[in-house]
């Protein structure tokens, strides 16, 4: 039958892939099985052989497809440039198309219409607040067990950014509006006070707009390109007054930027996008915000694939924790991926969760108590995993309240 959709592999984009090999290392599939199918190149193989029609979409290829983590870490060591990422996402739209069944019809409908509806996940939230409060995690199955205990204590009635601005303190700059994301807004609201507060101190009028909605990566993710556009145009239009668009989801940031493909504007959109690590360390390069005085506190990094790998940002995180007297420790050269992945914990919870316990064994090895992580889903799998005592929290969280407590005791010390 071979490919049905536009968004199916190319033989263009397929004949980058020279089979060298030099991905198989970096891929945490093929390290978890050893298998060739469970590989990038494998993986490319059978797309091609479903172009080529020597091979069909049958379950084989659904298995290959499907225990794919998305993470991309086979991007950054590619010599051909393979742009794996739209490969991926593209062979599982002719799976969604292909081979249709229930639990694919139920994501669709779930990252379409339930995760974009923040009446439901503020529902969601207040339900995940009562059990985190009785300790209902202890009677729940396994995978929303674990899930559950990666959550950070969620606060009831707490408000929301979206529809919110504030204004610049100082020179004014621009305009910056804010992603608000579909659980970040809900589960992580102090990574919006600290990337508010930081382009508010830096002289940034920041908005919030309302007509936003979820960035769309999930459901590209997953095969649904047709959620996924519709997602991308709502946010084009939404954004399209704003000077720079911020997401502190490194996962999100990194959709965000590849909208090209997807909407009418979706480049000039993407243009203007930038990770909060990305402009936070730039504004603390050129002097908008401050470098703060050693406290001897150390940090462990961990770097989220789609902020390492897909946005090739490595250095801004650090020079953040550094720019904040904090020491960054690094605890994996490679970047191996966590094993969150978005719904990956939900659909391989095995694999996710061996992946997970890797990580937290990279962190404990370095012996510290403290780490920064960029990205929702991973900051969920390391607290699912570490030590209750370890604090995982996000870069520009770290550096705005060393910043508060350091401005705190300097006018303690002139008020003497």
């Amino acid at each position: 039958m071979g490919y049905v959709t536009v968004d199916a592999p190319t033989g263009d984009e397929l004949s980058h892939c020279v089979q060298c090999g030099l991905c198989l290392p970096h891929c945490p599939t093929f390290r978890l099985t050893g298998k060739e199918s469970a590989s990038p190149r494998g993986r490319l193989a059978a797309m091609r052989g479903v172009l080529e029609g020597t091979t069909v979409i049958d379950e084989l290829f659904d298995e290959a497809m499907s225990f794919c983590l998305g993470c991309r870490a086979c991007e950054a060591v590619c010599p051909g440039l393979v742009p794996y990422g739209r490969l991926i996402e593209g062979a599982r739209t002719e799976l969604v198309q292909q081979r249709p069944n229930m639990a694919r019809r139920a994501r669709r409908f779930g990252l379409g219409r339930l995760l974009p509806a923040r009446p439901l996940v503020r529902l969601g939230t207040v339900g995940v607040a009562v059990a985190q409060r009785l300790r209902l995690s202890r009677i729940l199955p396994g995978v929303l067990r674990r899930g559950l205990s990666g959550v950070r204590r969620l606060e009831f009635g707490r408000r929301s950014w979206v529809g919110r601005t504030a204004d610049p303190e100082g020179a004014a700059r621009g305009t910056a509006m804010v992603l608000a994301g579909c659980i970040m807004d809900e589960w992580f609201g102090p990574v919006h006070d600290a990337t508010v507060a930081l382009l508010q101190r830096a002289g940034y009028r920041v908005e919030v707009p309302v007509a936003q909605t979820c960035c769309g990566a999930l459901a590209a993710h997953d095969g649904h390109a047709d959620v996924a556009r519709r997602l991308a145009a709502q946010n084009v239009a939404a954004f399209s007054s704003a000077d720079v668009i911020v997401s502190d989801a490194a996962g999100c940031t990194a959709h965000l930027k590849e909208y090209g493909h997807l909407t009418p504007g979706g480049a000039e959109f993407s243009a203007r996008v930038r990770d909060a690590t990305e402009i936070v360390a730039s504004l603390i390069a050129e002097g908008a915000l401050p470098t703060l005085p050693s406290s001897g506190i150390r940090v462990a990094v961990q770097d989220p694939c789609h902020l390492r790998h897909a946005q090739r940002i490595l250095a801004e995180p650090r020079a953040i924790l550094r720019a904040a007297g904090l020491e960054p420790v690094e605890i994996d050269p490679d970047g191996l991926c966590c094993g969150a992945a978005g719904i990956y914990t939900m659909l391989r919870p095995s694999a996710s969760a061996e992946l997970g316990r890797l990580k937290a064994a990279q962190v404990e090895a370095v012996g510290v108590a403290a780490v920064a992580s960029a990205n929702p889903g991973c900051e969920m799998q390391l607290r699912a995993n570490l030590p209750a005592e370890t604090r995982v929290a996000h870069p520009v969280e770290w550096y705005l309240e060393r910043l508060t407590a350091v401005e705190a005791d300097r006018y303690a010390s002139q008020a003497q």
